[in-house]
């Protein structure tokens, strides 16, 4: 668990889910937080949940 691979591999993960997150017109910054803590599952909840309306 202390293998710094482990630890940049996480960080990665949280950034590409924020940028995910913000092309289905999500909070970048919320999801990129929400990663850092579950991680995978975050991943998992971007690509299920559909992407929010733009308002007129």
């Amino acid at each position: 668990m202390n293998d710094p691979g482990f630890f940049v591999g996480w960080g990665t993960l949280s950034l590409i889910n924020a940028g995910l997150a913000q092309s289905k017109g999500r909070s970048g910054l919320l999801w990129w937080l929400a990663s850092l803590f579950i991680g995978p599952i975050a991943t998992l909840l971007i690509v299920i949940l559909p992407k929010v309306p733009l308002l007129p």
